[in-house]
Order: structure tokens, then C-alpha cells, then sequence
């Protein structure tokens, strides 16, 4: 009764700690108004690098009395040129503007105000701009929708008239200036929007002149505020490529000194430009659109240091760490995949040499310490990763050559890494190797996000803030590497416990990789913890043993469903302003604009197929694993059959990898991501477990080895009483389940008795496999706890051993 509840009992825990993980959210009270004016003053182009206290004495006051954060400007385009920033800020949803552009520049600034009253402006490009945002860009934007919030707007400049213009092209009141008194101008309405001027190139001396004429302007503007005001700076665009973070500063009442942050971001002291406007309605109280902003609104938080010197630092030194990931993160990548792909070449014939023959005839066996060290460099391979996420840790980019100082850093943490597996108990066990590795990714990555994912942004193997996609929790590799980890290690425990605890194993260390991977206090990743507990379902149906039934493929199916149903239902009670990606998306299906989502996502996915180095990655490990690893003569069933655990453990992470990818838009990258970690210790393992392949154990009676099989000592089920856990369909590998005879009738005695070929001379002996570790299914497998055999049984050299027809046909 039990065993048959089992399924149910677990799917049940799995769907409440997966709903538990995501459903509990930090609180957010609803935004209270703060002001009755709100002035946004913008600067293209402005950087924290340009702020100064003798050039820019305004903005160091503003920076000094007010909130501060970096802005990331990302709009419909790459990069975000002037126009598509004034265009996105008026919008609150990513914008861009129609015509052509140049390769890697931006169009013409030039935009068509006309005045006809004297009072207000008209932009008569402003319908085709709507069309092409609501029919050519996947965002559905509607441009205007800001201005259309209020019951007027001012805009002082070109820059500013685009942000205001409804969606029909009219400007409530419009300025081409600063008058002499910008009092009465800037009263007139709850909303005031002032373009400050342009900020670009390269050269110091230009960028500080014309820094300081946008602060003198912007010294005007604060002096004739209104009051009760909260006045907004942004350096709302990029110039050129390649992008950078700009300024963010809010100055009124409640916005003292702090940190700006809001929820779209998860992370203090980081805005998007789509959140300005959402932060502009807040403050004056008044509702969102219909349509809701991409972004939201900003709060102030506190913990910013009481020295404005080292507060500027930070965001400016942020800056300089994103453009260093942006030029280093694809060399990486690529160098990552290239030298795999070698690796994998070189461990073919390998494969090929691994298993010992007991015959004169056969390869020659490849010199055990080229294995040993092959074996090394599959290990530093599958730590490449978590030592590249290691090594943000060190401040690489603000040197003169970052790229080198990255590698060095990330070279030498491999090796520290390498080492540490290599003087690790138990590493010469089966096993060992790909527990300790697994354990040590999952516990880096697990560490970062239980401390705030600080390497994680901006980090060569995380996400980049100039992207604009994810500023918090976990990244897109970081949740491949992650995941497979997470159910290595579940596996690599549950194979060392009885079968009948093992699913109970893998979802109490699967369980916490979904609360970690979901939380929004920490991975943050809704999508990833769904995938990962369709993953983690299938290795807990298949990790006592047998092979994924129609039946436990239904409990897994039904397990997911169930936290993404459950997730969803939370979701979608919540306020529409607290709902999370999959509540926002429903929400759209039923609105009817759910296609713009389903079509970026699709787009998304072509992308990164067509263009992320991790896409070679993923399909050079599945292409290893399938035409090698699961070949007769890959020992990768033979790892299966013996550790059904692992088994179910790799199983389950090549579920959640691709589940995980195509549904966050990221194609094959977490898959990849995964790959990496696991592939090259497959390979490992798979060595190691073909080196025992020659192997012999004489059975015992039938009642004693079905004792063996239940009394939790490592038989594990394997043969007629373990339920049939081998590649064959009934028994270990090698029809261990119904031996043959090796030699003449059997021996009296029950005991096993092992025959092995004749040892090389030149190889090291063989580790014995100490009881209770690794488990294996088959007793055929590591044998070395077995006696050896007595010299009257040992056969002579000149007679033939009759082979089971499993092997014949293998070898």
C-alpha cells in the first residue's frame, strides 16, 4: 500500500514546496503620492562619469540631498538612440521610432515640431510612429500613453516633445526653450517634461563642456520648481555604441538620500527608463493606464553611503564592469564550447580502449596515467563555469587588459578547484568524482543567490544590466548549471541509500533547489523552478529503479502542471501592478494581447538558437552523449544500469534544461549551461565504469542473492529481485540478473568468486569499492570487496572462457 501511495505522497510534496517557493512574494504596499508636481528633466547621453563637483555642481547637490541609481536604457532598439528614449519614456513600455538607421548608429535626430497656436505643438509623424510600434515591434506599445494619464503635460525642447505628444501627435503645451522665467511654464500643468540637451563622443574635454551648459540648465529648472515638486533627472539615451548606464537621480519629498530601485528591477540602486514613467503617475497618485507599463514605479531605499564620493563610485564603476562583460562574455563563451567539443573528440577513443578484454585478442589498453590525466581535464572542464562566476569576485575589470586578467583569475580558480577534487575523499571511487563536482557547482551557485546574486550581475556567466532582461536571482546559465547540480547531487545521495528511500532523497534535495530557483527573494525565476520541477519529477519516478512508465511520466506531468496551475492561481489574485511574468501573461490572454508575448518569446528563441555559442555547447554534448556515451561501447547504459539513481538524476536535468530554456525564451542555453557540468562527468564515469566491465562474480543461491538484493547493502534490486534495472530489461548489465556458466558446472560453495584478466604490469591496482559507497546496482560492477579466486579455479591461460552473449556482443 505504501509503495503504491508513494507516487501520489510525492507529487504532492513536490507541487507544495514548488507552490510555496513561488507564491510567496515580498511585500509591496501600493505606491503613495508624494508630490503634487513632477518635473522630468532628461540628458542623452549623460553618464555618472560626467557628474562632478566643480563641472557639475547641480547635479552633485541633487545626487548629494536626493536618491541615486543607474539607469539602464533599454528601448525597442539597440542601441537606444535619443529619439527611442524620449519615445520609451513616454510610452512606458519598450518604443522605438520608424525610419531608417545606420549600422550600429542612430537615424537623424532631427524631429518635426510644428506650433500652430502658440501654445501647444503638433508632431505629424506621430501616427505612423504608433503604427509601427503596434504592428511591426513585438512590445504592443502605445506611444502617448504617459501624457494621456494626465489632464495635461508640458514639454520644453524636441527631446521632450516626443515624450509628451499623445497618441494622436498633439502637445499640451510646448516650449522649443527654457523662457526667462520658467516659473509659470513649469505650473501649468502636474506634468512637465524638459529636454536638457545631448550629451556624446569619446574626447573629456567635450563631454565636460557640455555637462556642465545641461547643469546650468538644469540649475534654472530647480529654481523655478514648483512646490511640493518631485523633479526627476535621467540620462534618458545613449549616443553611440557601444550602450552604457546613465544617471538616475529623484529629488523631493520622501526621496532623501537613499538608493533608487523598483520592482522590475529586484535590485537597489537599478532603474529601467520604462519605469520613469510609472514613477511620474505614482507619485501624483494617479492610476495606470489600461494597458500596463512595462515597468514600475521607483522607490527609494536606504543604505547608501554618507560619503557621495564613494555612493557616485558604485554605480560608475558598475558601468565600467557591464561594458567590460559585454566585450569578454562571448569570447568566453566561445573559447568554453570550442575546447569541449576537443575534449569530447579526445575521449572517443577512450571510449573505445576503456574496457579491459579477457581474451589475447582486443586493443591495447590505453597507459593508465594518460586516463588519469584525461580524467583531470574532464573535471576542469566541468568547472569552468562556477570558477568563472567565482572570479567576479575580484574587481578583473577595472584593469588595463581585462579579458587576460579575467582568464588568469579563472584559470587559476579551475585549478584550485581541479585539485580539490582530485585530493577529495573518495575520488577514486566511481562516483566520486561526479558527486564531489556536482556539490561544489550547486553549492557556489547556491551561495551567490542566498547572498543576493552579487556575482551574478553583470558577471561574465550572469546577466548584464545594459540587456535590460534580468537584474536579479538567477541567470540564464546560472539556472542550467544550477539545476543540473542540484539533481546530480540528489542522485549521487539517493544511489547510497536503500531504493526504497531514493525518490524520497531526490525530492528533499530537488525540493530546495525549486524553493532556491523560485523564490522571488532569490533565484527570482518562476519558469525555472516550474521546469525544474517536471525535471525533478521524472527523476524521482525513476530513481529506485525500471524506466519511465507511461504511469510515472503521468505523475510527473501532473506535478508540474499542478505548481504551474497553483502558481498561477496565486498570480492572478494578486493586484495587477504586483502580478509576476506568468500572472501578467494571462492576464494578457485574456485581454487578447497574449500573441505579442507568445511571439516575443518565439523570437527570442530564434535568436539566441541562431546566435549563443551555448546552442554548440548543448548540441555537441547531446551528439557526444548520443553516438558515443549511449553506445554498446560507451559504458553510459552500463552507468545506467548499475546506478539507476544517476540514471533518473540525468534524466530528469535533460527535462528541466529544455523545458526551462524554451519557455524563458532562452533556447538551448540552459541546456548548454547544463551540458557543460554534465557531459564531460559522464564521460568520466563512464571510463571508470567501462574499466570494470571485465568483471566477474559467480552467483550464490537464489534465496541468498535475493537477500543481497534487499538487505540495503549495495545489491539495490538488481536481477529477479530488484525489479530489473539494467539496459537488458532484467537484472544488472552483462545479464548479471541470469549468469552463465565461465567455466565447467558451478562451484560447490555459494560464496562469489571473481576472475579477472591478467593484471597489466605497468597500471596501478585497482581502488577497492568500500561498503555503502556508490551502491551499485549489479555485484558484477567494481568488484574488488569479492575474494579473489582460488588457484584451483583460476583457468589456465590457453582455455577460453565462455562470455555472456550480452558482452560477446558489446565487446
Amino acid at each position: 500500500m505504501v509503495r503504491r501511495l508513494a507516487p501520489a505522497l510525492l507529487t504532492v510534496l513536490v507541487v507544495a514546496l514548488g507552490v510555496a517557493a513561488l507564491a510567496v512574494r515580498p511585500p509591496q504596499g501600493a505606491p503613495q503620492r508624494t508630490a503634487d508636481f513632477v518635473v522630468l528633466a532628461g540628458v542623452a547621453g549623460l553618464r555618472w562619469e560626467d557628474v562632478d563637483k566643480q563641472s557639475t555642481p547641480t547635479l552633485w547637490r541633487m545626487a548629494q540631498e536626493g536618491s541615486i541609481g543607474s539607469l539602464s536604457v533599454r528601448s525597442a532598439h539597440r542601441p537606444t538612440c535619443p529619439v527611442d528614449g524620449w519615445l520609451t519614456v513616454g510610452a512606458g513600455s519598450f518604443a522605438g521610432w520608424n525610419g531608417t538607421r545606420p549600422d550600429g548608429g542612430c537615424p537623424p535626430a532631427g524631429v518635426a515640431v510644428e506650433q500652430p497656436d502658440g501654445i501647444g505643438a503638433n508632431l505629424p509623424d506621430q501616427e505612423s510612429v504608433v503604427q509601427y510600434n503596434q504592428q511591426r515591434l513585438p512590445w504592443g506599445t502605445l506611444p502617448g500613453s504617459l501624457s494621456e494619464s494626465v489632464r495635461c503635460s508640458v514639454a520644453v525642447g524636441p527631446g521632450a516633445a516626443v515624450a509628451a505628444a499623445r497618441p494622436f501627435g498633439r502637445v499640451d503645451r510646448y516650449a522649443a526653450g527654457l523662457p526667462a522665467d520658467p516659473r509659470r511654464l513649469l505650473g501649468s500643468c502636474v506634468l512637465s517634461i524638459v529636454d536638457l540637451g545631448t550629451i556624446e563622443g569619446t574626447d573629456p574635454a567635450a563631454r565636460a563642456e557640455e555637462a556642465r551648459a545641461a547643469d546650468a540648465q538644469l540649475a534654472r529648472v530647480l529654481a523655478a520648481r514648483p512646490p511640493r515638486s518631485l523633479v526627476l533627472v535621467a540620462g534618458i539615451s545613449d549616443t553611440e555604441q557601444p550602450s552604457r548606464l546613465h544617471v538616475a537621480i529623484a529629488d523631493g519629498p520622501g526621496w532623501e538620500r537613499g538608493w533608487l530601485t523598483s520592482a522590475s528591477t529586484g535590485r537597489e540602486g537599478y532603474l529601467q527608463l520604462v519605469d520613469l514613467a510609472p514613477t511620474a503617475l505614482a507619485a501624483l497618485g494617479r492610476p495606470m493606464p489600461e494597458r500596463l507599463f512595462l515597468g514600475r514605479p521607483a522607490v527609494s531605499t536606504g543604505g547608501r553611503p554618507a560619503d557621495l564620493t564613494e555612493a557616485i563610485n558604485a554605480p560608475a564603476d558598475a558601468d565600467r564592469e557591464a561594458s567590460a562583460q559585454r566585450s569578454v562574455s562571448g569570447g568566453f563563451f566561445t573559447l568554453l564550447a570550442g575546447l569541449q567539443v576537443l575534449l569530447a573528440l579526445a575521449v572517443l577513443p577512450l571510449l573505445r580502449r576503456a574496457r579491459p578484454h579477457a581474451g589475447p585478442a582486443g586493443p591495447t589498453p590505453v597507459s593508465a596515467r594518460v586516463v588519469a590525466v584525461v580524467e583531470l581535464l574532464l573535471v576542469a572542464a566541468a568547472l569552468t563555469v562556477p570558477a568563472a562566476l567565482l572570479a567576479d569576485a575580484v574587481p578583473w575589470w577595472r584593469g588595463g587588459h581585462p579579458g587576460w586578467i579575467f582568464a588568469g583569475v579563472t584559470a587559476l580558480l579551475v585549478a584550485v578547484g581541479t585539485a580539490a577534487v582530485r585530493f577529495a575523499p573518495g575520488y577514486a571511487k566511481t562516483l566520486g568524482p561526479f558527486g564531489v563536482v556536482a556539490g561544489l557547482t550547486t553549492l557556489v551557485i547556491g551561495v551567490d543567490v542566498l547572498t543576493g546574486a552579487r556575482l551574478q550581475l553583470n558577471g561574465v556567466v550572469g546577466y548584464s544590466a545594459l540587456q535590460g532582461g534580468r537584474y536579479a536571482g538567477l541567470s540564464t546559465v546560472g539556472l542550467g548549471v544550477f539545476l543540473a547540480g542540484a539533481l546530480v547531487t540528489g542522485g549521487w545521495f539517493a544511489q547510497r541509500v536503500h531504493r526504497r528511500w531514493r525518490p524520497a532523497v531526490m525530492v528533499a534535495v530537488g525540493g530546495l533547489a525549486v524553493v532556491v530557483v523560485g523564490s522571488p527573494y532569490l533565484g527570482g525565476d518562476p519558469v525555472g523552478a516550474i521546469a525544474l520541477t517536471a525535471g525533478l519529477s521524472v527523476a524521482a519516478a525513476i530513481s529506485a529503479g525500471g524506466w519511465l512508465t507511461i504511469s510515472r511520466l503521468a505523475w510527473a506531468t501532473m506535478a508540474a502542471l499542478a505548481v504551474g496551475i497553483g502558481f498561477a492561481v496565486v498570480d492572478l489574485r494578486r493586484p495587477a501592478a504586483e502580478r509576476g511574468s506568468l500572472g501578467r501573461f494571462l492576464s494578457a490572454v485574456g485581454d487578447g494581447t497574449g500573441g505579442f508575448t507568445v511571439h516575443r518569446s518565439s523570437t527570442a528563441n530564434f535568436e539566441t538558437l541562431v546566435n549563443s555559442p551555448l546552442t554548440v555547447l548543448a548540441l555537441a554534448g547531446g551528439l557526444l552523449v548520443w553516438f558515443a556515451l549511449l553506445q554498446p561501447w560507451g559504458g553510459l547504459m552500463r552507468l545506467f544500469g548499475i546506478y539507476p539513481a544517476v540514471r533518473a538524476a540525468l534524466g530528469g536535468t535533460a527535462v528541466a534544461a529544455v523545458l526551462g530554456g524554451v519557455l524563458d525564451g532562452a533556447a538551448l542555453d540552459v541546456a548548454g549551461a547544463a551540458a557543460a557540468l554534465v557531459v564531460p562527468m559522464a564521460a568520466l564515469t563512464s571510463l571508470r565504469v567501462l574499466g570494470h566491465a571485465a568483471d566477474r562474480t559467480r552467483p550464490g543461491t537464489g534465496r541468498a542473492r535475493e537477500d543481497e538484493a534487499d538487505d540495503g547493502s549495495g545489491a539495490g534490486g538488481a536481477g529477479p529481485a530488484g525489479g530489473g534495472d539494467g539496459p537488458s530489461g532484467g537484472g544488472g548489465p552483462l545479464g548479471a540478473g541470469h549468469p552463465r556458466p565461465i567455466s565447467g558446472p558451478p562451484a560447490a560453495a555459494p560464496r562469489a568468486v571473481v576472475l579477472r584478466p591478467e593484471p597489466d604490469p605497468g597500471a596501478p591496482a585497482e581502488p577497492p569499492v568500500a561498503d555503502g559507497d556508490d551502491r551499485p546496482e549489479d555485484p558484477t560492477a567494481d568488484a574488488g570487496t569479492t575474494a579473489p579466486p582460488a588457484p584451483a579455479q583460476r583457468r589456465p591461460a590457453d582455455v577460453p572462457v565462455a562470455r555472456p552473449s550480452s558482452e560477446v556482443a558489446t565487446s
